[in-house]
């Protein structure tokens, strides 16, 4: 849905695909992030799990803010964590809050991570996800061409699933597209040097836009941030969700649309993939 005020900038819903409210660099000042991001507009956001040590915290904040749309899984650079209860806990956690799975992945550009044990445990979760109709959230460094494969062999995801800050091939996006995947644009892209990145997005169709800021990480340029946030070590700086709004004018920019024409698709595009979520 959207407004205006004449004289003033439109009011826009907005949506963030992907973030990690939960993350302790957040201070324990969720509560006011939470108010800060409201007050601009942002109505929901999918705040991802990655580990058994996150979950609870997840569960946490999708109970006290109804903004908060919870997901949970084991990201591929924690699983040296796992405990030998791991997919119980998970499976508990789906049921308790009605949430989604992810962030789950592929990583072969992180160093020292265990390949066989990546993938069995992203099947896993798959698998787990695929049979309860959840939608899952994807994290795949270097790996593209082997998680296109794994995908194929695969049942289909029934909701569809989320690339978190695509960096994979204008050239993958038909087939990941007829397997299912929509596409989530971080305001990191806006930055000049990942300017490949941001024109990849211009091919992808219309009805799998997603717009992220996958916060307390991947700083948008100075230019998008509109909620400075510093970091626990002098001199650094944390991405703030309140900077969505931000990043949807960045991105509606480099696809060449309205903020107004951008925010009502990728609306429509987060109720077909995340619509319901958190509502146990």
């Amino acid at each position: 849905m959207t407004a205006s005020v004449e004289g003033s900038d439109p009011i826009v819903a907005l949506y963030d695909a992907h973030n990690h409210l939960q993350d302790d660099r957040f201070a324990g000042q969720q509560e006011q992030i939470v108010r800060e991001a409201i007050g601009v507009w942002v109505r929901r956001m999918v705040v991802n799990g990655a580990c058994e040590e996150d979950w609870p915290l997840v569960l946490d904040l999708a109970r006290r803010f109804p903004c908060v749309a919870p997901s949970f899984g084991y990201h591929p650079w924690h699983l040296s964590a796992r405990t030998p209860d791991w997919e119980r806990r998970l499976s508990d956690f789906l049921e308790l809050s009605g949430g989604g799975m992810g962030e789950i992945g592929l990583d072969r550009w992180k160093e020292g991570l265990d390949w066989t044990e990546q993938e069995l445990v992203f099947v896993a979760q798959w698998r787990m996800a695929v049979e309860r109709g959840l939608p899952i959230s994807v994290h795949c460094l270097k790996a593209w061409g082997a998680l296109e494969q794994i995908l194929r062999r695969e049942s289909p995801a029934p909701r569809g699933f989320l690339l978190h800050s695509y960096g994979g091939s204008i050239e993958m996006i038909p087939s990941l597209v007829r397997l299912g995947a929509y596409f989530s644009f971080p305001g990191y892209f806006l930055n000049a040097r990942k300017s490949r990145q941001a024109e990849t997005f211009r091919q992808v169709p219309r009805d799998r836009l997603l717009v992220e800021t996958d916060a307390p990480d991947q700083m948008p340029p100075e230019s998008a941030i509109r909620f400075p946030f510093p970091g626990s070590i002098p001199g650094s700086s944390l991405n703030h969700p309140g900077n969505l709004r931000a990043i949807y004018e960045g991105f509606a920019r480099v696809l060449g649309r309205s903020l107004l024409d951008l925010a009502e698709q990728t609306e429509r595009n987060f109720h077909a993939l995340f619509g319901g979520l958190g509502s146990q």
